[in-house]
């Protein structure tokens, strides 16, 4: 028997506020043409004054809680994926472990910008298997309106704010790619590409910093890495992408998106997009996808699901799992 890390609950939360791309055009030289046409984005959503990332993340924990039938005493580890966590330390998931009414279990957050939910998920299956945790929670949250520059039009049209959550449970499998749960991981870094996609502030700085983003270097990177890590994951498996029933992406840019599907082999009508409603969520960007994916009733428990995402370090990777 294998032992599997299998998706029990999922949830999500979005600010209330809407932010359509037209309320852009008040304060920069851009347009609502110009940024569907470059992003596919139309609209994104924005934090309220003072809502941190770990409010967010807990709304969501508990949309994930609520589906799954469970209650935060019932989770033994919570990783959280964040960029933006409320303070230096401790960490968001701290936060959110105590907002659930979680004292048993432990929580850490995981950093890798938009690729952070992949390398929690990875994270989270390794407890798993390992034995280390029955029931792991893994959040991607963000508030990366709090760090745009808002006069550089080729970055803060891009970006929104959101939570995802889902709760991973050990399941025994037979080891077969035909097994519910995460079946194959792919992480992947090079810090050499450490200025294509940065933040010029922290503790070195004593400011909080903006983002800064050198976009078509970061696009060639990712059309190409991206593809590469799903084939990677799937080959793990014994898998290709005509065996895959879902591509979930990281949802930075719609141009992005259909490159990479192309690449693959794998036609739109299998690739979740949520990037026009949402923008780019950073590690909040996948499990947004998924769990609009599963309330749309696009994704079905036994379905093949591949995620992949790319974000600053460069960091990269990919997870295959059957919901």
């Amino acid at each position: 028997m294998t032992l599997r890390a299998v998706v029990k609950g999922i949830g999500h939360y979005l600010p209330e506020r809407i932010v359509p791309n037209s309320e852009f055009e008040q304060t920069l030289d851009t347009s609502d043409e110009w940024i569907k046409s470059r992003s596919g984005i139309e609209r994104r959503h924005f934090a309220a004054e003072g809502q941190t990332t770990s409010e967010m993340a807990t709304l969501a924990a508990v949309a994930a809680l609520d589906m799954a039938g469970m209650q935060g005493s019932d989770i033994d580890a919570i990783v959280l994926a964040t960029s933006t966590a409320d303070m230096t330390f401790p960490s968001a998931a701290t936060m959110v472990q105590h907002a659930i009414g979680n004292t048993t279990g432990y929580a850490f957050d995981v950093q890798a910008v938009c690729a952070g939910f992949v390398y929690a998920l990875s994270t989270a299956n390794a407890l798993i298997t390992s034995g280390q945790a029955k029931t792991v929670m893994v959040i991607g949250a963000e508030t990366f309106s709090k760090i745009m520059d808002w006069t550089d039009r080729s970055t803060c049209v891009l970006f929104g704010d959101g939570a995802g959550a889902l709760i991973l449970a050990a399941e025994d499998g037979s080891g077969s790619s035909d097994d519910r749960g995460i079946l194959s991981t792919d992480l992947n870094s090079d810090g050499r590409y450490k200025h294509l996609l940065y933040v010029d502030g922290g503790v070195a700085t004593l400011n909080t910093g903006m983002l800064r983003m050198e976009g078509k270097e970061v696009f060639r990177h990712a059309v190409e890495k991206l593809a590469a890590t799903a084939d990677k994951a799937l080959h793990k498996i014994g898998l290709t992408a005509d065996d895959v029933d879902w591509v979930v992406p990281h949802q930075a840019n719609i141009r992005i998106i259909q490159a990479t599907a192309k690449k693959l082999g794998v036609g739109m009508d299998r690739v979740v997009v949520t990037v026009q409603d949402h923008g780019n969520t950073s590690a909040a960007s996948i499990p947004l996808a998924l769990s609009v994916g599963v309330a749309n009733g696009q994704i079905k428990q036994g379905d093949l699901v591949v995620t992949e995402a790319i974000g600053g370090g460069l960091a990269w990777g990919s997870v295959v799992l059957r919901w």
